[in-house]
């Protein structure tokens, strides 16, 4: 496994693999891993704005706070609307 190495807006060192991709409406999100050898998720990265900025909700929806950037869920209830 190939991590690329960033600094997030907070200064934080995460590591994000562009193998691992979840589709988006305007560009992939990346697996972000919290370590070098990839064994603690961190989150992800929006590859629309490169953003780490994103957040998941409890049924897979993936946004990011930057650019809106969007994964719908997997699996869609009308009644979590």
């Amino acid at each position: 496994m190939s991590l690329d190495a960033s600094t997030t807006a907070d200064g934080e060192r995460v590591y994000t693999d562009r193998t691992q991709v979840e589709r988006g409406a305007e560009g992939p999100f990346y697996v972000v891993f919290a370590d070098a050898d990839g064994s603690s998720r961190w989150g992800f990265q929006c590859g629309n704005c490169e953003s780490f900025d994103t957040a998941m909700d409890t049924m897979g929806r993936i946004q990011c706070t930057e650019c809106g950037n969007l994964r719908k869920p997997d699996e869609w209830d009308a009644a979590h609307e």
